[in-house]
């Protein structure tokens, strides 16, 4: 099993791919559909953006690209670096932190902010379906604040809260996912990491701000809608997308259908992209 850097499968010949290592999150279909969204974004150059999660720094590269000035945070150590070397590769000046949700950027303010969030829903532990596979995670497993990178196994990815929105009370099982589970594992429901964005993006953002996010239609779209209109945001849907399920889902279809989230009819998963903008 090679331990080197690769690159990123799915992008279009001619395009910069991003190198990624083991245990980091190489884009796909969800990155590639809040791409998409970005693209769709008018601001100027010099403009503020925050990419958060960044993973290989793909989104955040793009939006550099186009003149913004961007920030990117992620909570894994692997991951900071991925993302500091595929800017250097990128010939892109891009400033990454380490640091959990909104820690890094407290007291800051954005014009645009992007989030790739982990949202899979998790059994709980000891159960049969919680497993990682050995494939690469499928879509939701950005590594957004509160979760970490891949195969990282540093740092504490739940440290309570803090003014950046970042929960307190151990909401993450104390047993929490390590390696590749911790890059798309959000809570029984999916939500653990999503909530706080949704609690924590409109403290970071400026005026008509807007925030990009990235979600499976199995986390309840409309609670993050209602959840960011508490944070005085106002969102709505701009993208979907359906794609099969990959592996994770695959072995966890029982538990899901279980809790009511899929039907035996269910094939594939809605991704749904959320622009919320600061009223």
């Amino acid at each position: 099993m090679t331990t080197a850097f690769r690159p990123a499968p799915g992008i279009p010949a001619g395009r910069f791919a991003p190198l990624v290592p083991p245990g980091v999150y190489a884009p796909q279909e969800d990155t590639f559909l809040l791409a998409e969204a970005l693209s769709r974004e008018q601001f100027a150059a010099g403009a503020e953006v925050l990419d958060v999660g960044t993973g290989s720094g793909a989104l955040a590269i793009r939006a550099a690209r186009r003149g913004a000035r961007v920030t990117a945070v992620d909570i894994g150590r692997r991951a900071v670096l991925t993302a500091r070397l595929n800017a250097l590769c990128a010939g892109q000046r891009i400033a990454v932190h380490r640091g959990d949700l909104f820690g890094p950027v407290l007291g800051r303010s954005f014009d645009l902010v992007l989030c790739n969030p982990p949202y899979v829903p998790t059994p709980p532990p000891g159960a049969a379906e919680r497993r990682v596979v050995s494939a690469p995670p499928e879509p939701g497993a950005g590594t957004a604040a509160g979760a970490q990178s891949g195969a990282d196994r540093d740092g504490d990815p739940r440290r309570g809260v803090g003014p950046g929105g970042t929960r307190r009370g151990g909401e993450w099982p104390a047993d929490r996912p390590r390696g590749a589970g911790r890059t798309f594992e959000g809570g029984t429901d999916g939500r653990t990491v999503l909530d706080a964005i949704c609690a924590g993006a409109a403290g970071v953002l400026r005026p008509h701000g807007a925030l990009l996010l990235v979600q499976s239609g199995l986390c309840g779209v409309e609670d993050t809608l209602h959840r960011l209109a508490l944070g005085g945001l106002r969102g709505t849907v701009c993208d979907r997308r359906r794609i099969p399920f990959g592996p994770v889902l695959r072995a966890r279809l029982p538990w899901l259908r279980a809790r009511g989230l899929l039907t035996v009819r269910d094939e594939d998963e809605e991704l749904v992209v959320i622009r919320a903008e600061r009223i």
